[in-house]
């Protein structure tokens, strides 16, 4: 089941990176830069912790049968609007802190995990754009 297979990702990425959320924040920002401004006040990353713990109960969520997830995710893509966060930009973060955990895993990462991460990231309209 897809739920178990991404916990156990979550898991080995806790295991060698501790808090990920720096290095997922690190490649948003190389690939949107114009955004980075908008984390100036979030000096403790505070904020991006949040960001990071809301994404993983999603992707837990929606990989075991997504009781409010997609959903949610909807509704913060419109927030994140006003908060100059276009859409495209917003829709770039599962498929970034996807890319960051397969590096961190690298050969540990697996066909399976793949297979699993690109289903429930399907789930979210736009995730995989």
């Amino acid at each position: 089941m897809d739920t178990d297979i991404i916990a156990s990702c979550l898991e080995l990425v806790a295991e060698r990176a501790d808090d990920p959320a720096p290095l997922v924040f690190q490649r948003l920002f190389q690939e949107n830069p114009e955004i980075e401004a908008l984390f100036v006040r979030d000096t403790a990353g505070l904020v991006r912790g949040e960001m990071m713990a809301v994404t993983l109960e999603a992707l837990l969520d929606c990989a075991g049968g997504d009781a409010y997830a997609v959903s949610l995710v909807e509704i913060e893509r419109v927030n994140h609007v006003g908060l100059g966060v276009e859409p495209e930009v917003f829709d770039t973060f599962f498929r970034v802190v996807m890319t960051v955990f397969k590096e961190i895993l690298g050969d540990d990462w697996t066909d399976e995990m793949d297979a699993a991460w690109r289903r429930v990231l399907a789930r979210f309209p736009h995730a995989l754009t």
